[in-house]
């Protein structure tokens, strides 16, 4: 089935490949124009159903394979764009991966070493929950490694994402866009709530005090690594659904492009009889 994304979601930045990406410039609200509640929602149904057919057929076709990297700063809602995204998706085809600080063994290696083993297989869609990307992010600005070094990562994770993509692995980046004043609001939304509250820890408040190292961190990785083939999108997500929809338009419309097919029968089906 044939999709193109949605004029009332195409507000959601494709980052040019090699050029100067200004956060700043780029508003985190959704431009206005969206349809009602229901109508969102009627949508995003729609969008789930060809979602989950293409990922029967990927899964099938077992030839090709989709990678969705999600970043964004502390209560982006990653989670729940990752939730609300694969509803409805057979859990068979699909891995949910998550990087948290490194590991002894890890650090004792390359730094997509750790990565690469949870790329998606043929004929699965693998999700990046957190990423390779925090290795040019809280590295650098934590002051964790030198400049010369997240420069060089640069280059590396576009060579790594080009070897995935000449092994059928189609790679799609997003960075969920909110403001700081989103930001604040969602942690005291944490703090007042007790079901919530394990979601917040005192270190949040830390990190909150680099925004803006993070934000040019961000902008000169995303401008660095989107290319042609592995492009970077800015989401804004400050309203929830329309991030949601936005995000679901473009994977759909990719997987659509990929065109996943389940194989013809390698047995002659008119002689099988069932009794």
């Amino acid at each position: 089935m044939a999709h193109s994304i949605s004029p009332a979601t195409s507000f959601a930045l494709k980052v040019p490949a090699g050029v100067p990406l200004l956060l700043a410039n780029v508003s985190p609200e959704e431009p206005g124009g969206l349809p009602g509640k229901n109508k969102i929602e009627e949508r995003l149904d729609g969008l789930r159903e060809q979602l989950s057919d293409y990922q029967e057929n990927l899964y099938a076709e077992h030839r090709q394979s989709l990678l969705l990297v999600f970043q964004a700063m502390d209560t982006g809602g990653k989670d729940g764009a990752i939730r609300n995204l694969l509803t409805g998706v057979n859990p068979a085809g699909v891995e949910v991966s998550s990087f948290k600080k490194p590991s002894v063994e890890e650090l004792s290696h390359d730094f997509l070493w750790r990565i690469h083993a949870h790329t998606p297989g043929r004929g699965h869609i693998g999700v990046f929950n957190r990423s390779h990307y925090e290795d040019v992010l809280i590295t650098r600005v934590h002051g964790l490694i030198e400049p010369a070094v997240w420069r060089q990562r640069y280059e590396d994770i576009r060579n790594f994402e080009k070897l995935l993509t000449r092994n059928g692995t189609r790679v799609l980046k997003f960075f969920l866009h909110i403001s700081k004043d989103e930001q604040a609001r969602r942690l005291q939304a944490r703090l007042d709530n007790p079901a919530k509250r394990w979601k917040y820890e005192p270190g949040d408040l830390v990190e909150r005090e680099r925004w803006d190292a993070y934000q040019v961190a961000y902008q000169e990785a995303l401008a660095a690594t989107s290319t042609l083939d592995c492009p970077w999108y800015v989401v804004p997500a400050n309203d929830k659904r329309a991030r949601d929809l936005a995000i679901a338009d473009i994977v759909v419309a990719a997987l659509a492009d990929i065109n996943p097919k389940p194989p013809k029968a390698d047995f002659d089906v008119a002689a099988q009889v069932i009794v």
